[in-house]
């Protein structure tokens, strides 16, 4: 089989290489991926960033979907023919996060889903969608799983609420798309102008172009009648987080997931307490949480924004494409 496997830091070191097929043993399922979709966390290990030091070689990407091919003694979950969704995090089943939980992810420290086929315990996988393609489903274990700890898990979204989300990369687009299923306001900020329309295409009710409206979280109090929004889906990370937390109303929710501006800044206390803001750390999901989601995306038929599709041999193409920040929605490597 094909894996593509890193070697040191860097894209250039993605090389696509021939494996043994594994094989199922106890408690086992062999998974043949037909789509692999990228996240910045995978660009992120792929370069080294930060506290992202892998231990090479190392198959990247966490999320994936593909077909049981064969199962171990044991296994009841899933059947042969199945179309799964590996879980991201493969030993946080349910309930709260736990170091040993957190230390199970896919694509680091863990090899992830840049091959042919994998090798997981029946317990670190989930069906897919019935309504999405193995492409669609692919996009799922981080990024949509992310945003709907966010917005449902951990924000308790409800009918009526205004969501911010930051940019149109996955985890903000699938926040609109969720949000916009439980009948929430949208706001959504870019530096592009093209992007806001398109996100406007998919339902958000407002738009915001930080480039020309720096002070944008006093554009979004205006959007609210100066209320303040109820959850801000903040990818953007030191940078961003200030006006995150002025754009949040009393009481409102401040789900912290991405590290783009950086991870060390000053934070205005006296806001944060005397807001009664409530602020989030979001590392992605449980399984529990991914079941729940994949209900909500059947009810309401929601799919997946795939902006670029790539081969598994273009991999250094596809992770080119993500550093550029040029998409919008999605980044697939179709693998089978």
């Amino acid at each position: 089989m094909r894996a593509m496997v890193l070697h040191d830091n860097g894209i250039e070191s993605l090389k696509l290489e021939t494996r043994e097929v594994p094989k199922a043993g106890p408690g086992e399922i062999v998974v043949r991926l037909k789509a692999g979709s990228l996240n910045y966390r995978d660009l992120a290990m792929v370069q080294g960033l930060g506290r992202a030091q892998p231990k090479v070689p190392l198959v990247p990407l966490s999320d994936g979907a593909g077909e049981v091919v064969e199962v171990g003694a044991g296994v009841s979950r899933v059947k042969v023919g199945d179309l799964v969704c590996p879980s991201f995090f493969q030993a946080w089943i349910s309930g709260g996060p736990t170091g040993a939980g957190l230390a199970s992810s896919l694509g680091g420290p863990t090899d992830g889903c840049a091959q042919d086929y994998i090798r997981l315990s029946a317990e670190g996988v989930s069906l897919a969608p019935k309504n999405l393609s193995a492409e669609e489903a692919a996009t799922l274990p981080c990024a949509a799983l992310t945003a709907w700890r966010a917005l449902v898990v951990e924000g308790g979204l409800k009918p009526g609420d205004t969501v911010l989300a930051q940019g149109t990369g996955g985890v903000s687009i699938f926040a609109l798309q969720f949000a916009k299923a439980a009948g929430a306001r949208v706001i959504i900020t870019s530096s592009s102008d093209e992007k806001l329309e398109r996100a406007r295409a998919l339902g958000a009710d407002a738009t915001i172009n930080y480039v020309k409206t720096p002070d944008w979280a006093s554009e979004a109090r205006k959007l609210t009648g100066g209320r303040g929004v109820d959850h801000v889906v903040e990818v953007g990370g030191a940078d961003t987080l200030p006006q995150s937390i002025m754009a949040a109303r009393l009481g409102g929710h401040v789900a912290v997931i991405g590290l783009l501006s950086g991870m060390v800044k000053d934070v205005n206390v006296a806001a944060i307490f005397s807001q009664n803001l409530k602020i989030s750390g979001i590392t992605v999901g449980s399984r529990t949480h991914f079941e729940d989601m994949v209900r909500a995306i059947e009810q309401s038929d929601i799919h997946p924004v795939i902006d670029k599709r790539f081969s598994l041999g273009d991999a250094q193409a596809a992770f080119t494409t993500m550093k550029g920040a040029s998409h919008f929605g999605k980044i697939v490597l179709n693998i089978a």
